[in-house]
């Protein structure tokens, strides 16, 4: 059986550029976003942990060296100092200066942009559900009535449920790695909108498995024009990528 596109319903674009630029700018910074939306994107994808005095920012280390000039956990300091330090130049001198954003500084880049995001809730350790609270009340609050609204997820199930426990109508997705056993009896024992899962670990039967429960596969980290069109054809409904031309490559 030749498994058939996703239904028009489903309310997300396939592309989805990953931590914002994917590999064309400095990842989970507004130079990122804005670079995703200039390269065609209508989605995005980023990352969001606490600080330690509660401000949900965009940053997917658990650990300041990898992406800013700063030393030592992201937990450990205040937003104010977070913010003053530099999340571009590891990239290059074209990004120097660009700083860690606030969520609420990302949502006002997508509404103002016309964009939608997924936003992956990513706790430091020990602080899972705290940051899912904070993040899906940030969103609720920021995001206007009537227009769609970002999609959550995340690898942490108690980060997951503590967003919905906070916020219940916004849509959240699961991710894993590679898909557990019982992943749809997590699904639905979460009410989640849709799976997401490493494409690399993902086979023929498992694609087909969550394709006849009737849900939306989202697949990382895609790069491979080859792999991306295996995929599309199968009916994945959104793939994340770090090559913002992609797309274009895949439609030729």
């Amino acid at each position: 059986m030749t498994l058939q596109p996703w239904p028009s319903q489903w309310p997300y674009p396939l592309w989805i550029a990953h931590r914002g630029g994917g590999s064309a700018a400095p990842e989970n910074t507004l130079a990122a976003i804005r670079t995703g939306a200039t390269a065609g994107f209508g989605m995005v994808e980023f990352d969001v942990m606490l600080s330690r005095d509660d401000v949900p920012l965009l940053i997917h280390d658990e650990t300041l060296e990898r992406t800013t000039d700063g030393v030592g956990e992201v937990s450990a300091h205040s937003a104010r100092a977070l913010l003053q330090l530099d999340a571009g130049r590891w990239h290059g001198p074209a990004f120097a200066g660009e700083r860690i954003p606030t969520l609420d500084q990302a949502l006002d880049c997508l509404l103002a942009l016309d964009i939608i995001a997924n936003i992956e809730i990513k706790p430091a350790t020990g602080f899972e559900r705290r940051t899912g609270e904070v993040v899906a009340h940030a969103v609720a609050a920021r995001w206007p009535a009537g227009v769609r609204p970002p999609l959550l997820s995340s690898f942490s199930m108690d980060a997951l449920e503590a967003a919905r426990e906070a916020v219940p109508d916004l849509p959240r997705g699961l991710l894993f790695e590679r898909l557990p056993e019982d992943w749809a009896a997590r699904v639905r024992a979460h009410g989640a909108l849709s799976v997401h899962c490493d494409q690399s670990a993902l086979d023929v039967q498992q694609l087909r498995a969550v394709r006849e429960a009737g849900l939306p596969l989202l697949c990382y980290t895609v790069n491979d024009a080859a792999r991306a069109r295996e995929l599309i054809a199968a009916g994945v409904a959104g793939l994340f990528t770090d090559t913002l031309d992609l797309p274009q490559r895949c439609a030729t």
